[in-house]
């Protein structure tokens, strides 16, 4: 059964890495044996994370600052991945923008851009980069992490919402292109998630209660709760699956 879930000799790009979702999938994939690579926008944020993981998994992390806006940035962190272990099997996009809460007639043009851009955009930029060496080894696995704001209307984070409806047909567009050459590319669908991130969806405890009262669970998620099912595309376990999301909620969206 362990070999499922192996990661060994598997290396791993983890974009928004230094906090939250991503730290969490970037712990968990080192311990089930790939080399990651954490990344964001503060080089000493992600070298904290980085120490982490080689404190408990000695030489399996890297840390590589890189801003998603920023194409030369993003093919840096994939030159420097290629330079410390050679061959990428595995992208996760995990990082995002959300500079705007609130009803959708009053965002600005150059926030609306900036979520579109840092969450559809970069994403397209970072997997065109990796995606053809994946192809020509026959193997690779690519993770974007949408939201199940990309599988309803909102009144608040409506733009937020777009980008991630988009991520998701993203990886349904290229999982047909991809597929013949045995590369994978899935979305996972967080709900509502304890994070920095998310900080003003249940830091308050009204809209907290809200955003939970008619889920099962009855309760907000934690990062680690999101890297299994991470874990699980990206290793042998999720072989046959590509182009679907997989809704991580407490039920929230049923």
């Amino acid at each position: 059964m362990s070999t499922l879930f192996d990661l060994t000799g598997k290396t791993a790009i983890i974009t928004g890495s230094s906090r939250g979702i991503g730290k969490a999938v970037a712990e968990r994939m080192a311990e089930h044996g790939a080399n990651v690579v954490v990344s964001s926008r503060k080089q000493d944020a992600c070298d904290a994370v980085a120490a982490e993981i080689n404190a408990r998994y000695p030489g399996k992390a890297i840390a590589v600052a890189a801003n998603i806006s920023d194409k030369a940035g993003l093919q840096h962190l994939v030159d420097e991945t290629r330079r410390a272990f050679g061959d990428i099997h595995i992208l996760v996009c995990n990082a995002a923008s959300n500079p705007y809460y609130g009803p959708q007639e009053g965002i600005a043009d150059e926030q609306f851009r900036k979520i579109l851009d840092n969450n559809i955009v970069s994403n397209h930029w970072l997997i065109s980069m990796v995606a053809p060496e994946m192809r020509a080894r026959k193997d690779g696995a690519i993770v974007i992490i949408s939201s199940i704001g990309g599988l309803r209307g909102t009144p608040v984070i409506g733009a937020y919402a777009i980008s991630k409806a988009a991520d998701m047909q993203l990886a349904r567009n290229l999982a047909h292109e991809f597929g013949p050459d045995n590369v994978r590319v899935n979305c996972i669908a967080p709900g509502l998630i304890k994070t920095d991130f998310a900080r003003a969806l249940w830091e308050n405890p009204e809209t907290l209660k809200r955003s939970t009262q008619g889920a099962p669970l009855k309760r907000i998620g934690e990062p680690d709760e999101i890297a299994g099912a991470a874990v699980f595309l990206a290793a042998p376990a999720g072989s046959f699956m590509t182009g679907q999301t997989i809704v991580i909620d407490g039920g929230q969206t049923i």
